[in-house]
């Protein structure tokens, strides 16, 4: 149940932060439709947004699954805490990688990638509301 109930919150996370992307999108092309680098910058951030959070979601799972006891019980081994290590500096220098090859190299805008890096920061804001109003509404009935 808290399994399905997590995952559920992800989803809907993953689906916010696309909304986000898609509206930040569509505000550029109503206020201003020949800045297709903006769009790129946007669809270039949100990339590295989503990336990022699987990078997240891999890692908190892979140390779960590195601390959770083995089986009969046993303590976890610390030789399991060595390859989760740097598979997530591996993922963080991937992460660093990307932003490097957008910001430098491609050179899109720093506020695109702004505004689409935080597609999954207004997707958790979002859920924070929805959580607190469904909260206040079940406190009144």
């Amino acid at each position: 149940m808290i399994q399905d109930a997590s995952t559920q919150l992800l989803r809907r996370l993953e689906r916010g932060a696309v909304i986000w992307c898609v509206l930040a999108a569509g505000a550029v092309l109503a206020l201003a439709p020949s800045r297709t680098d903006v769009l790129l910058g946007i669809a270039g951030g949100g990339v590295l947004a989503i990336v990022s959070f699987y990078a997240i979601r891999g890692s908190v799972d892979a140390a779960v699954r590195a601390l959770a006891p083995g089986p009969g019980g046993s303590d976890p081994a610390r030789a399991r805490l060595g390859p989760l290590v740097v598979k997530m500096t591996g993922r963080y220098a991937l992460l660093a990688l990307l932003a490097y090859v957008m910001i430098a190299r491609l050179r899109l805008p720093p506020l695109g990638l702004l505004a689409g890096a935080s597609s999954i920061v207004a997707a958790v804001a979002v859920e924070a509301v929805r959580f607190l109003f469904k909260k206040d509404f079940a406190s009144r009935t």
